[in-house]
């Protein structure tokens, strides 16, 4: 019963339920990155390119056959052995703008931070004990 009560103990440490949730962030964001890359940014570059799609792109290193029959007897197709480094390209890119973004939101975050420590706070309001010694003080000055 003790392990069940430390695996729960540990779960619900601050840490751990932070770390969860930054990953469940993170993956989130990373879908909205993908999707503006994908569908937002990549099509007007693919436009420039002449249509070219980059997960498109390969380097063909022996060509595929078809299928073909024989004799009566089916010969199977043999696919085409690429480099597909249009794919490569793509999620080279697909990282870089994440990382930009990530950094835009985390250059935003630290300036709100310096200005909530920038920010002057108010004094606190001097509790009864104070007001009390005060008056107390006040009295003696004019008793002299």
């Amino acid at each position: 019963m003790g392990f069940f009560k430390d695996f729960k103990a540990f779960l619900m440490k601050g840490d751990i339920v932070n770390l969860a949730t930054a990953v469940i962030i993170g993956g989130a964001f990373g879908n909205i990155v993908k999707s503006f890359t994908n569908d937002i940014l990549m099509p007007p570059i693919g436009m420039l390119l002449n249509g070219v799609d980059f997960k498109d792109l390969k380097l063909t290193l022996k060509e595929g056959v078809p299928e073909t029959v024989v004799d009566g007897v089916t010969q199977p197709a043999i696919d085409a052995v690429t480099i597909n480094y249009g794919n490569f390209v793509q999620i080279t890119l697909d990282f870089v703008i994440v990382g930009f973004c990530i950094f835009l939101a985390l250059k935003m975050y630290e300036r709100t931070k310096k200005k909530e420590e920038a920010a002057p706070t108010a004094p606190p309001a001097p509790t009864n004990e104070e007001k009390l010694l005060a008056e107390i003080r006040d009295l003696l000055k004019t008793k002299q």
